[in-house]
């Protein structure tokens, strides 16, 4: 007798089959068990998890053990008791009139029901569960496999909680899914690229399989298989009932952990709940503790899709998110200042430069303060990774500076990293003697970005993963947040460096967040070289840096690692410049062509005020603002409101002469004369404090 085509592609199929070992198990166990351990199997998953495939292989399992099945498709059924009766009738090949739970019950031993797609009978649920499956035979074991989990049908009654198992269906395994890959003849060498796309999703390594099987010389591109994603999509989302429900999937799909109210600010939506709610009951969505995110497949679909069809939409939904967090930034500390940080570092994972350099899952990780008996393992820490030497350096700065030191605590708060973070303002020159790193940091502030009064830097002199030292990892990843974190909210930071093992490694990366190479502060210990980046905040302060980035985010190349300056650069005024600036300012605030001249227009107040890329008109605008903002802030306090009026008529609307100044102010002209040069001090004082801090703006 010839073999049928049935069994021909029953073949095939289980010689693809991969992973799947512990559901296989379970289901192993259950059916051949004297006695069921629950009698139905609850499958569920996303579009393309593999449900389906998982649901044929129990199949040739229960044929393999000699057990007689019944295979259903829901989608060929319509939601009625008479439609699945009719199925059942069908697929059993029974006889005319014969009743299909007659001919189950009549059945002694195990028997399997395998219904797949089960979704589609959500309307005949009630009666499934308390009509039909109650009269079955004990025996009998049914497999439900859908999208969504068991309903409150089954998990509210007392009895179906009992005999109800539930089965989660993930993506395969990086082992399961190369062999799979193998299996297909795609080339070892395109397999972690796969990978990375499609997170191990069986119908997405499926479908890039088919792809490669067609053009064997091509080399897989995301953004160039546009019919692998759209059919992904057409998968993971199967009903959009609206704009604002796609516009909410492609939202969620840009950033890490999407709430109503990041979701109502990117879709701007002044009530975004009903959307919100939907989203959190699709498959391809999950929920966690701090909001929703989509299955990482589901993700890179839906962003790969956006970036292609719509980049302009693509780039709104950042700059939107991103306006989100720094609102959010500046209202929050500690812990959840901390998280919305992840949250905006989060925006730059589709980049192609930065996105090899970040872990971008957290591992469970959380920063703190060191405790007394984190010491002993944190120089152990640097002695296994940078030697004895270095190891002793780590105890001196940790002995004079305890508050600098970070560490990242695993699950089990034990330490898995750290970062001291040295205060180089600080140190004396017998707190840098010991310490070559110390000692090449501060000669090159000195020669090259001497330190202003009031100004800070910062050396980042130790940062380590426990177990991987310098690699990328989810520790590293976690500093590197705190790293930004220092950045933006220490008052008065002017340079910071961060030394490296292996700096050519982290050329593009640093290049990418605008961390300079400055191989003058380079420095070795017991032998071994380390290079340093650095930043000075006072050319480009955070709010510049910040748009900086901003940029770079939503790039659809990758910007050149060192691009050239779209203006002049900043100047470090002296204290004493500074002073002098801004009485020459005072003295041509109301002649707008004079303050073009200004040194100031090129300080950091005036360009986180107008903007890095600001024209010099702009420019101008904005330092007869901040003047005249500043002055007014005197009349606020009782004892300077008589410094803002010998400023007010000495340089915002000013008299003639500085006479008739002192007559308007009716006091006598040495007491105008000495208001005006304490409000002059005064102004000059909250200027220089922007200057080191930031505006604001």
């Amino acid at each position: 007798m010839s073999s049928r085509l049935a069994d021909r592609l029953s073949a095939a199929r289980q010689r693809r089959f991969v992973g799947r070992e512990s559901e296989r198990s379970l289901f192993q166990s259950a059916i051949t068990v004297p006695e069921l351990p629950f009698h139905v199997l609850h499958v569920f998953g996303p579009g393309g998890i593999g449900k389906s495939t998982l649901i044929r292989e129990f199949a040739a399992m229960c044929q393999h053990s000699q057990l007689p099945i019944v295979f259903l498709d829901a989608r060929y059924i319509d939601p009625s008791p008479d439609s699945f009766i009719n199925a059942l009738w069908q697929n059993m090949n029974l006889e005319p009139g014969v009743s299909p739970l007659h001919a189950l019950g009549s059945h002694a031993g195990r028997q399997v029901i395998l219904i797949d797609t089960y979704e589609a009978l959500t309307p005949l649920e009630d009666w499934l569960c308390q009509t039909f499956l109650p009269q079955l035979p004990d025996d009998t074991l049914i497999v439900l496999s859908g999208r969504q989990p068991p309903s409150l049908v089954w998990r509210t009654d007392p009895g179906w909680q009992t005999v109800i198992s539930s089965l989660p269906l993930r993506n395969l395994k990086p082992g399961e899914s190369r062999t799979y890959l193998a299996k297909r003849e795609v080339p070892a060498e395109q397999h972690q690229n796969i990978l990375s796309f499609t997170h191990g999703h069986p119908l997405a390594l499926s479908l890039v399989a088919d792809l490669l099987a067609q053009r064997r010389d091509a080399t897989f591109k995301p953004e160039e298989a546009l019919d692998v994603v759209k059919t992904l999509l057409e998968q993971l989302v199967q009903k959009v009932p609206g704009p604002a429900h796609r516009a909410a999937l492609e939202a969620c799909s840009l950033v890490r952990l999407m709430t109503e109210g990041l979701l109502a600010e990117m879709l701007g939506m002044p009530d975004a709940h009903e959307v919100f709610e939907w989203l959190r009951g699709l498959s391809c969505i999950e929920a966690g503790a701090k909001g929703v995110f989509p299955h990482d497949l589901a993700r890179e679909a839906l962003a790969t899709d956006l970036r292609w069809r719509n980049p302009d939409w693509y780039a709104e939904l950042h700059q939107r998110a991103r306006t989100y967090y720094s609102t959010r930034l500046q209202q929050t500390r500690g812990a959840e200042q901390q998280s919305i940080l992840i949250d905006y570092i989060y925006l730059h994972r589709d980049n192609l430069i930065l996105r090899p350099y970040f872990e971008w899952q957290e591992g469970g990780l959380l920063a703190d303060t060191p405790h007394d008996s984190d010491w002993p393992l944190l120089i152990e820490m640097v002695e296994k990774h940078e030697g004895q030497e270095a190891a002793q350096i780590a105890t001196h700065w940790f002995a004079r500076q305890p508050q600098g030191v970070l560490v990242i605590r695993d699950a089990e708060h034990t330490p898995a990293g750290f970062m001291l973070l040295l205060a180089l303002h600080q140190t004396s020159p017998e707190d840098r003697e010991p310490d070559p790193g110390a000692q090449a940091a501060w000669r090159y502030l000195q020669t090259q970005a001497p330190l202003r009064s009031g100004e800070v830097a910062t050396l980042f002199r130790f940062w380590m993963a426990r177990d991987t030292y310098q690699q990328v990892s989810p520790v590293q990843s976690l500093l590197f947040v705190h790293g930004l974190r220092h950045y933006l909210t220490t008052p008065g930071l002017a340079f910071s460096f961060f030394p490296c093992s292996d700096p050519e490694f982290w050329f593009i990366g640093f290049a990418y967040g605008d961390l300079a190479r400055i191989p003058a502060a380079d420095f070795a210990i017991a032998g071994r070289s380390y290079g340093v980046y650095g930043h000075d905040w006072r050319a480009v302060p955070p709010a510049a840096w910040l748009a900086l980035l901003a940029e770079r985010e939503t790039a659809l190349v990758p910007q050149p690692a060192s691009p050239p300056q779209a203006a002049p650069p900043l100047i470090v005024l002296s204290q004493p410049e500074f002073e002098a600036a801004v009485h020459q300012a005072l003295r041509n605030y109301s002649r707008a062509e004079a303050l073009r001249d200004s040194p100031l227009l090129r300080s950091r107040m005036v360009t986180e005020r107008a903007g890095i890329n600001a024209s010099t008109t702009e420019r101008a605008n904005a330092l007869q603002a901040l003047l005249k903002e500043v002055t007014q802030a005197l009349q606020s306090a009782p004892r300077e409101a008589k410094l803002y009026r010998a400023l007010y008529h000495t340089f915002i609307q000013p008299a003639p002469t500085q006479e008739q100044a002192s007559e308007l102010l009716d006091v006598p002209f040495s007491t105008y004369r000495r208001h005006l040069k304490e409000g002059i001090a005064r102004v000059v004082a909250l200027l220089w404090q922007k200057e080191l801090e930031g505006t604001g703006a």
